[in-house]
């Protein structure tokens, strides 16, 4: 409920490619820190654990929602050589959840960035994988590998659809006689699903350049593959493009946010947007803060109406005002 009241829309594709019955690890890109988590949370139809770097821990606030999220550190060696070893107790432990036929969610670039591309990825979820069959030769592991697609992760309020591509079955490209071989050919292939299921701007040097140009042009991020096929194209397309006028959001819609919502709109710029740390903590800290924020603001709004105006006012004044802001967010504020 409370990431559909965010999100001015959230897509959700391809969930018949989930396995029901079987061990699945999905295998999703990452842009927008814990949003990437929390959409995964709603829209899977799985209760899976979460693989995460250990480095985001250590906020009281943001450990409690991990620990909530069932998220589980993993220990990189830019943590310190010394706590890599604990990493073995834990791909134990997501053997076990596998051999459960439980599910688990891990981010296989090993970091997030906003840019719309997909990095390089990191063989730690191999040795995850490699793990679990040592430990129990059946098991008939599926990967699933998910595309997060954000029209624009630090903006609000944001459009983001979600594809689930066809699952993979390790058991076809594992040889546990040849480990370097069984760990680049997974990678590649994860890698490769992964770059139709999102925007895909491969170019270093012409990022900037192609990104401008697929703004210009319209496009929707929301349907990767279309954006894909302009990008494969961009050479001849891009001195052919009919510029579109970028869609403005509405002032006046602006206002009556700003005016209804002014106590946690303030909270918002005046306390919390400044501890931003990294920009793709944008979207997830501007959640956490509206989620509490408006708990408290309904709560002390309907509080002192009640006082003054009785129970059935107080209680129809705070319900219009959500429902005022879900219209708002929904139908009026375009993006």
């Amino acid at each position: 409920m409370a990431l559909h009241a965010y999100h001015k829309k959230i897509e959700v594709h391809g969930l018949e490619n989930v396995p029901k019955d079987k061990p699945v690890l999905f295998l999703p890109n990452h842009q927008s820190a814990l949003l990437d988590v929390l959409l995964i949370v709603v829209a899977c139809n799985r209760k899976p654990f979460f693989l995460t770097r250990s480095d985001v821990f250590g906020k009281p606030l943001l450990d409690a929602i991990f620990r909530y999220f069932r998220m589980i550190p993993i220990y990189r060696l830019r943590d310190g050589k010394d706590k890599l070893s604990k990493n073995d107790m834990i791909f134990d432990a997501c053997a076990d959840v596998l051999r459960d036929k439980g599910a688990l969610v891990m981010f296989p670039e090993a970091n997030h960035n906003l840019k719309r591309r997909v990095r390089p990825l990191s063989k730690g979820f191999t040795r995850i994988l490699f793990r679990a069959k040592d430990r129990y030769l059946d098991l008939d592991i599926h990967l699933v590998p998910v595309g997060l697609n954000y029209k624009d992760a630090t903006n609000f309020p944001d459009e983001v659809a979600i594809y689930y591509g066809k699952s993979i079955p390790l058991n076809t490209h594992y040889d546990s006689e040849n480990i370097i071989v069984s760990t680049n050919r997974v990678k590649t292939l994860v890698s490769d699903r992964l770059k139709e299921l999102t925007t895909h701007v491969a170019s270093e040097t012409e990022y900037d350049k192609v990104i401008r140009f697929l703004d210009e042009a319209g496009e929707d991020y929301l349907r990767p593959r279309e954006v894909n096929t302009m990008i494969s194209n961009y050479a001849e397309a891009s001195s052919e493009i009919q510029h579109k006028k970028p869609k403005r959001k509405s002032v006046a819609v602006q206002t009556v946010l700003v005016l209804l919502n002014a106590p946690v709109v303030l909270l918002w710029k005046g306390i919390m947007k400044p501890k931003v740390w990294e920009p793709e903590f944008t979207g997830t800290l501007r959640f956490a803060t509206a989620i509490i924020g408006f708990l408290i603001y309904y709560t002390l709004l309907f509080t002192i109406l009640y006082f003054y105006s009785g129970f059935s006012l107080a209680l129809g004044i705070v319900v219009a005002l959500f429902v005022c802001n879900w219209i708002l967010v929904k139908y009026l504020s375009p993006f």
